[in-house]
């Protein structure tokens, strides 16, 4: 009797529909596979990345840790800095038409292009990778947050006005919790494109060694055609992105459950 009200909770139904769409994708796939006998350099099954990601687990999470070390990195670097330029852009109509275009030259320009030349400039390994994810990452930190410190009430910004409040009690009480909800929409956005760039980055840096992450793994493994071993890094690499969303998605609940409309209606 207990269990229909448990499955119509929200938040079971957000575990539970993903699961049931996981299962029956892998029993679709075991499926063809099977079915059709594909041979594991061309499509392998389920199964056999799942036993190739256990088997071989010390490297695949060492490398794992290695990629998500850089992704974390570069996403704090793009938080701070997409923060302080949003601050920046918010101060002055001018200011922001004179530079956003300057930002948006960050989403069109493809890391590929310039993650040669940034790891020529930087010597550093780890932060050449660390520059080239986090240039793929902080286009959406800047764009929402200066979104969300623009987007106050009218009304609001003449009481503060009217009240003769500075600029910094404008910014830290009235624009960043306005802010808020766009800020954390970017980072959901932002945290993925970290993953991506530290990928990208580490396909283009293409070096070897025992600190390597995940895309040096899927390198070798293509070179080897040791398909079930790339199929299990590509698997880490979704999994760490689901992580972060959902990660993302938690922050923003504990700071926004409470009191705005677009978490509160999801309960």
């Amino acid at each position: 009797m207990k269990a229909a009200p448990l499955l119509a909770s929200p938040r079971v139904q957000r575990v539970l529909y993903p699961s049931i769409v996981a299962v029956v994708l892998l029993g679709a796939w075991q499926a063809l596979v099977s079915g059709l006998k594909l041979p594991p350099y061309l499509v392998p099954s389920p199964i056999l990345m799942f036993q190739t990601l256990a088997t071989e687990w010390q490297s695949l999470g060492g490398s794992l840790l290695v990629t998500l070390k850089i992704t974390l990195l570069s996403f704090a670097v793009a938080t701070i800095v997409g923060v302080l330029i949003s601050f920046l852009f918010v101060q002055s109509r001018r200011i922001e038409t004179a530079l956003f275009p300057y930002a948006v030259l960050l989403q069109v320009t493809p890391i590929v292009a310039v993650a040669p030349l940034i790891i020529i400039w930087v010597k550093n390994p780890t932060a050449s990778l660390v520059a080239c994810a986090s240039l793929v990452a902080l286009f959406p930190i800047i764009s929402n947050t200066t979104l969300g410190l623009r987007s106050i009430d009218p009304d609001l910004q003449s009481y503060f006005a009217m009240n003769r409040a500075s600029r910094l009690q404008t910014l830290v009480r009235l624009r960043i919790p306005s802010a808020l909800p766009y800020f954390f929409g970017g980072l959901r956005i932002s945290s993925g494109l970290a993953l991506i760039g530290a990928v990208v980055a580490e396909f283009v840096a293409g070096t070897g060694g025992a600190a390597t992450g995940l895309a040096y793994q899927i390198l070798m493994a293509g070179y080897q055609l040791n398909i079930p071993r790339m199929f299990a890094a590509l698997l880490l690499i979704s999994l760490a992105g689901v992580g972060l969303f959902v990660l993302m998605a938690w922050l923003s609940k504990l700071a926004l459950g409470n009191w705005h409309a677009s978490e509160l209606s999801r309960d």
